[in-house]
């Protein structure tokens, strides 16, 4: 059920996205949202991706410490990004549909309060 995956991913980035701006704002997008979610519904695709992770690899120098006679030495770490590829599920519709939300809400805005923002 990989949709569901997706549209919980979708409400993650929506809770994140939806912190910004005004209240009024926010519930102005809401509506618009609703009713492009309707109009332009998603559509899921799986495409294969490059991303990069972080992982520590030795530098090539060393670290020594002595104590006493004895002399320990270990690597000294750097980390690098290594590149991966990797599937995901994709809303092929979502930059058409995203647009629409953003025009919709700063539409109603304007509407209401006078600039995009919903300023007050």
């Amino acid at each position: 059920m990989l949709p569901v995956r997706s549209l919980s991913v979708s409400a993650a980035v929506f809770a994140l996205l939806g912190s910004c701006g005004t209240p009024e704002y926010r519930a102005e997008r809401g509506h618009c949202e609703a009713e492009w979610m309707l109009k332009i519904p998603p559509v899921y695709r799986q495409e294969t991706v490059i991303r990069h992770r972080s992982e520590e690899q030795p530098s090539g120098a060393l670290d020594c410490k002595t104590h006493g006679d004895t002399t320990i030495c270990t690597p000294k770490m750097k980390t690098v990004s290594v590149p991966y590829t990797a599937v995901e599920t994709v809303d092929i519709r979502k930059p058409r549909r995203d647009a629409q939300i953003e025009s919709c809400a700063a539409r109603a805005c304007a509407a209401k309060y006078g600039n995009s923002k919903c300023e007050v």
